[in-house]
């Protein structure tokens, strides 16, 4: 019997992989809500900071790139570099990419994930795993995918952790981004954005379009709220890239198999810092003079006091400050924990080698565990940080897919 593979997510990353998998002849089950993340986890009126070009999702046929999309059903068209694209837009295009290139998705949640009894200590040898769904089946794949995007990946800095004792939430005095589709219940409140990244500076100016009576974005360093150059403003003579154009961006685009042999304390390094917090340059007329700065002030403590969320800043010369507010938003963006993959059963996560901040993964994407591959987000510790966008699944889905074909 030819057990499938099973491929768990159904972002961009997720559906991409299944559609090379499919494309190979590879029996394949896919599990998630398609685009979920983009759908439900994202501002209303967000606007994607990549541009058209990288914000394809890679399939293995022409066809399917997002203006294929539009041009089938009749939307806008984004082709120019100049083209801003709605998140609605987007998650659109990704449930047609998913309608055409995998039907058989399964709207179910994956419970667990182990090795198969007879592959376990003492047991016969074997191959595959178990996987158990929320719709109590049960079933043998031969290898896993791991593409679950950002889910359950949002980072909290401890130091924001005692301002909600019960964790961050959209409807309580802290909240986390991803936790928000409908800004407009803060009109009138006084917020406070931790941040300095695309996801703060946006989400500041998407909350005085909703009517925030004030906002205020918390940045660490000095100079920490910039923004990015405009097309014309692109260096003529340098590589072009999804990104914009640079040597080293050119190299992390287009050459990722290199990052994963440069030393774990330099990938690390890169992965945090290239590509890092800036906020994109069609957003600078939009937040100017709408949206009020604090930086060279990192938060050290927060708590409650009163009904109201209060930080503790300190700054240059260890000069402290408090600032109050009706709520806080952290935009402080996701980290790799493979704590937080809580499906993989606790034997797989304790087996999984660990580099750079996340697992250690071959030029398949295959991680010290046989048969279990990690895409996107997690990837981005083995293959740097062009894992963290869309335009990533161009590089890493057709190898997921040869790599998991080819066992």
């Amino acid at each position: 019997m030819t057990h499938p593979v099973a491929v768990i997510g159904a972002g961009p990353y997720g559906l991409s992989t299944a559609a090379h998998l499919r494309a190979r002849g590879v029996p394949v089950r896919v599990f998630g809500a398609p685009m979920v993340s983009w759908r439900e986890h994202m501002p209303a009126g967000m606007l994607l900071k990549s541009t058209p070009a990288a914000s394809n999702i890679d399939a293995p046929q022409p066809g399917h790139t997002l203006l294929d999309y539009c041009q089938e059903a009749g939307e806008r068209r984004y082709e120019s570099d100049w083209d801003i694209i709605p998140v609605e837009t987007f998650a659109r295009y990704g449930e047609w990419f998913q309608k055409r290139l995998v039907p058989e998705l399964e709207q179910v949640r994956v419970v667990s994930v182990d090795r198969r009894a007879k592959d376990r200590p003492g047991g016969a040898q074997g191959s595959g795993f178990e996987l158990k769904l929320d719709s109590g089946e049960q079933f043998t794949a031969r290898a896993v995918v791991v593409a679950t995007g950002l889910s359950g990946l949002a980072y909290l800095p401890p130091e924001l952790a005692p301002a909600a004792p019960d964790g961050p939430s959209a409807t309580g005095l802290l909240s986390h981004s991803s936790q928000h589709r409908d800004l407009s219940r803060f009109a009138g409140a006084h917020v406070v954005v931790v941040g300095a990244g695309q996801s703060a500076l946006e989400s500041a100016v998407l909350l005085a379009d909703a009517g925030a009576a004030s906002v205020r974005v918390v940045a660490r360093g000095r100079g920490a709220v910039r923004f990015g150059t405009a097309p014309d403003g692109q260096p003529p003579l340098r590589p072009e890239t999804p990104f914009g154009r640079a040597w080293s961006l050119y190299a992390l685009s287009y050459y990722a198999e290199g990052f994963r042999h440069l030393p774990p304390p330099t990938r690390k390094f890169l992965v945090k810092r290239v590509l890092g917090p800036l906020g994109a340059w069609w957003l600078r007329d939009r937040f100017i003079g709408r949206v009020q700065v604090t930086e060279g002030k990192r938060v050290v403590r927060a708590r409650v006091a009163d009904g109201r969320p209060v930080l503790t800043l300190v700054g240059a010369g260890g000069l402290t400050s408090e600032l109050t507010a009706d709520h806080v938003l952290a935009a402080t963006g996701y980290r790799v924990d493979l704590a937080a993959l809580g499906f993989l059963g606790h034997g797989l996560r304790a087996r999984l080698a660990v580099s750079a901040g996340g697992p250690r993964l071959d030029a398949g994407y295959g991680s010290s565990i046989p048969g279990l591959h990690f895409t996107g987000l997690p990837a981005a510790a083995s293959f740097g940080p062009v894992m963290r966008f869309v335009c990533g699944t161009e590089y890493a889905s057709p190898r997921v897919a040869r790599a998991v074909a080819g066992r």
